[in-house]
């Protein structure tokens, strides 16, 4: 039970709610396209495909905040949340600029 509550910690949940949709990006890219990651990225600006992209990137953090929920991991859910909220901004950013 010690070992548990040591990793409920907000930066457990942050960290990895960062870097999964980052991964999920990068993925995306990989499966999607035979394009260079800029070439990607350009594209997907100018079609005005970013916002989406991005928000579709972030769905795996809906497992991990289970799972972090699950495990009665509540500050790192926390963290999970914060992650998600600092995306979705940046989703915002892409979609009304």
């Amino acid at each position: 039970m010690k070992r548990k509550a040591k990793f409920d910690q907000m930066v457990y949940g942050l960290v990895p709610g960062i870097m999964i949709p980052i991964l999920a990006f990068i993925i995306s890219w990989i499966i999607i396209s035979g394009l260079s990651l800029s070439d990607y990225i350009g594209n997907a600006i100018k079609l005005n495909r970013m916002s989406s992209i991005i928000s579709l990137s972030a769905l795996p953090n809906l497992l991990l905040f289970f799972a972090y929920i699950w495990q009665n991991m509540y500050r790192a859910a926390r963290g999970v949340i914060f992650a998600t909220l600092v995306i979705a901004m940046i989703m915002l950013i892409f979609k009304f600029t």
